[in-house]
């Protein structure tokens, strides 16, 4: 299941370029998706009890949606504003932990859109007051990520695949396959819509990929193992990495994972 901690054979050996047959003479190898290089601006706290499901800014404020793991009982499916003095969340909204598993969030106009994991169902929020406004469904898929490129909403469920809604309906427009070199590329998390682009958190890596919408083709990557790794020795209990925010103010981009006791600020080419 996403939420836990396993060991998957995603195949994924052609993101990093590598052909992962050693009996067999090589004929043609894929190229490796282009490495897109980072820099580590500022680090700041983040509670290592918050399941990290969503990471956004929203008018000059970090917002994060979390979800409650069964086995975890002190995470919680709620979404707010995230202090970077603290770390800690300032709740704006929170669901039934027995019934729902919080997922991503998008702000989209005067609404807050959030995800539920795998009972099909997302609720709408007032932008401003955060009181319920109503609820909506997506038939057939998990909800996992959730973005906006100012038109529509884009959700990820895991799949390879983007789906687009129309926001006052949540009818689906159209879904759009993920792949690199004609290969699938599934497990697409977490989501962020930067100047055209979606970047996406592949699940159970340390990798975010750079999709091109009108395709659906990677253009780049970013390897954050070393973040990861880093964030292990800080706190074991740390889980994969989720969470994707653009800070369109300093043109920088804050990620962080499930669990993990600090947020990175970070720099790339955008």
């Amino acid at each position: 299941m996403k939420k836990e901690v396993v060991l998957i054979a995603l195949g994924f050996a052609f993101l990093m370029g590598c052909n992962g047959n050693t009996d067999e003479p090589v004929q043609e190898t894929t190229p490796p998706i282009p490495l897109i290089n980072y820099s580590v601006k500022r680090t700041y706290l983040h509670d290592t009890t918050s399941f990290t499901e969503g990471l956004l800014f929203h008018e000059g404020a970090l917002y994060e949606s979390t979800g409650a793991q069964p086995d975890l009982l002190s995470t919680r499916s709620l979404f707010g504003e995230l202090s970077l003095k603290t770390g800690r969340i300032d709740v704006k909204a929170e669901l039934d932990r027995d019934k729902y598993f919080g997922e991503g969030i998008v702000f989209f106009g005067d609404k807050v859109y959030q995800l539920t994991y795998t009972t099909q169902k997302g609720f709408i929020y007032d932008a401003r007051t955060f009181k319920p406004i109503r609820e909506f469904s997506f038939p057939n898929k998990e909800g996992w990520g959730m973005t906006t490129d100012s038109t529509y909403l884009i959700m990820s469920d895991g799949t390879n695949q983007l789906t687009y809604y129309y926001p006052d309906s949540f009818v689906m427009k159209q879904t759009v396959p993920v792949s690199y070199a004609q290969n699938p590329v599934d497990r697409l998390n977490e989501l962020e819509y930067i100047n055209g682009f979606i970047y996406a958190n592949v699940y159970t890596t340390s990798t975010i990929v750079k999709i091109d919408p009108a395709t659906g083709v990677i253009v780049g990557r970013i390897d954050l193992s070393s973040l990861f790794n880093e964030v292990k020795q800080m706190y074991p209990g740390a889980l994969e990495m989720n969470g994707i925010a653009y800070n369109p103010s300093s043109g920088t981009v804050f990620i962080t994972g499930k669990m993990w006791p600090v947020i990175y600020e970070i720099s790339f080419p955008i």
